[in-house]
């Protein structure tokens, strides 16, 4: 026997390698929960894509494509993986932050509002409502309610034949019934009982409302219904023609073009119809904001208010928790822990609950304000102008003081003591020790989340609103703007949001200008707050 052949005698028999087929056990359970989520994701993108569809409305339809793609390439592929962390925020700034504030600029340049709301076409179905009248003569059709998907119409018999009809469909024969009774069978539809229509008072007003258009042609006229049971043709007194564009009042004759350049129907005279539709405008919006006497005073004096209410929110909050603070960083102070607990208390209840209560505190006849502070006198705090302000502002500051009180406590304690004591051997003084060392110090540290207060501040819609609504009303404004609203109230009120006419072009533009010039101040304060850092 050779020495090859005894090594190779020697050597254990190796073990059978098992099959690739035998070894792989499938996929684990993490390509299973990701299978399963992105076709979540994918069944809400072709949502998206569907609903995009139905209303055309192709930007938000190639940007729900696009997306969608760029989600399955990169969770589907193995190069991307940066890509599968980062993607969801990316979307997530994409949809809510770039997108929002990119609708938002290109509405501040338009005049889309009360009245101007649609397209052309819209606004002519919308002047033709608003001069309806019955024809007189006319006949009355059977009629049933009937529903599909959450949409309701009418089904009217004429005659035998059955006619089934929208608000954006016009009526269609789908069959035919026994002359003079109401269609009690609609093929594709559902028949809203009657006894359904008797009782519930929100689908009466739907059905007394819901306009049915007899035919393409806006000027036939449309089918209403008083009773839900009996049907009648309605034709407007004003008539549109398509080529030349005008809306004719066959009352008094007055005739109305189609201004492009405003988007609405304008006459000789002058004179507009209500009815309108949207269109850019260009800086019409930003100009209206400095040039329009009626609403550029008041505006003045809303900002004015907003940044003196952010500024002394501000600073009276950070003086306030800055001496409690100092208080109770005294070891001599017995109990500490406990009066600290109670400091911060109205920082932890809801700002919308401490309005509303101080509302009720401040009111004139049976608050408690008057009652123990004043004697029982009836100081009318939300109906006066400056009462109220210093009201409003009272109440912010009691609010936010607890958070500058925990801010201020941490950097007192963060203090180098060394300092502290080298300063009193020098022989400085608790004031002289205060002003040329403990305040630099504290404004070092502090001096950014005072920027982000006062942004916070300047936008504080929750406290003004909650309290008095922004009022009293400034007289003769516009909008019905009042004397404690803030710039964030104002374009609340002018969005139309609380009632009465909105004007999204003018409430996109006010937003634009108050992001830009938080944008400016907070940029110019941080920029200060680096000369702060010398004292370090």
């Amino acid at each position: 026997m050779t020495v090859q052949q005894a090594a190779q005698t020697a050597l254990p028999d190796e073990p059978p390698r098992e099959s690739h087929a035998r070894g792989w056990r499938g996929p684990g359970w993490g390509f299973i929960v990701k299978v399963v989520l992105m076709a979540l994701v994918n069944a809400l993108g072709v949502m998206a894509i569907i609903s995009a569809l139905s209303v055309q409305s192709w930007l938000i339809l190639t940007v729900a494509v696009v997306l969608l793609l760029v989600a399955d390439v990169v969770y589907f592929t193995r190069r991307a993986l940066p890509l599968k962390y980062l993607m969801p925020g990316l979307v997530f700034l994409l949809v809510f932050q770039v997108f929002v504030f990119g609708y938002t600029a290109y509405i501040a340049f338009t005049n889309y509002g009360t009245g101007h709301a649609g397209s052309v076409e819209q606004a002519v179905d919308a002047a033709l409502i608003q001069g309806e009248r019955r024809v007189e003569g006319s006949a009355t059709y059977p009629l049933a309610v009937v529903e599909r998907f959450g949409e309701y119409g009418f089904a009217i018999n004429d005659g035998g034949d059955v006619l089934v009809g929208t608000e954006t469909q016009p009526l269609e024969e789908t069959g035919s019934a026994p002359a003079g009774d109401a269609p009690d069978e609609v093929f594709g539809w559902t028949i809203v009982p009657r006894a359904q229509l008797l009782t519930d008072q929100s689908l009466q007003a739907t059905i007394e409302a819901l306009r049915v258009p007899v035919s393409d042609d806006p000027n036939d006229g449309s089918i209403r219904t008083r009773d839900g049971s009996s049907g009648l043709v309605y034709t407007p007194t004003m008539l549109w023609d398509d080529e030349a564009r005008t809306i004719t009042d066959t009352v008094n004759g007055t005739v109305y073009t189609a201004d492009d350049a405003t988007g609405s129907f304008v006459a000789e005279d002058g004179s507009r119809l209500p009815a309108g539709w949207y269109v850019g405008v260009g800086l019409d919006n930003f100009l209206r904001v400095f040039t329009d006497a009626s609403l550029a005073g008041p505006l003045l004096s809303v900002t004015v208010w907003t940044f003196a209410f952010a500024i002394g929110s501000v600073v009276l909050s950070f003086a306030l928790g800055l001496v409690f603070a100092i208080v109770f960083n005294d070891p001599r102070v017995r109990a500490r822990k406990y009066l600290r607990t109670l400091i911060i208390l109205p920082y932890a209840f809801p700002a919308f609950m401490s309005a509303l209560l101080f509302r009720g505190m401040f009111n004139a006849e049976f608050g408690v304000i008057n009652d123990l502070f004043f004697f029982g006198s009836q100081i009318n705090w939300l109906g006066d102008p400056w009462l109220a302000k210093a009201a409003v502002l009272w109440i912010n500051v009691w609010l936010s003081f607890p958070y500058w009180f925990l801010v201020c406590t941490g950097a007192l304690q963060a203090l180098p003591k060394d300092t502290l004591e080298a300063a009193s051997i020098d022989g400085a003084g608790k004031w002289r020790q205060f002003r040329a060392i403990v305040l630099p110090l504290l404004l070092v540290s502090t001096a950014p989340l005072a920027i982000s207060s006062f942004a916070f501040s300047f936008n504080n819609f929750t406290v003004i609103y909650m309290f008095n609504a922004g009022g009293p009303p400034i007289p003769g404004a516009p909008y019905s703007l009042g004397s404690t609203d803030i710039l964030i109230s104002a374009i609340y009120r002018v969005s139309g949001v609380a009632g009465g006419a909105a004007d999204y072009g003018l409430a996109s533009a006010l937003s634009i200008i108050v992001f830009i010039v938080v944008g400016i101040i907070s940029a110019i304060a941080f920029r200060q707050t680096r000369k702060l850092e010398e004292y370090q």
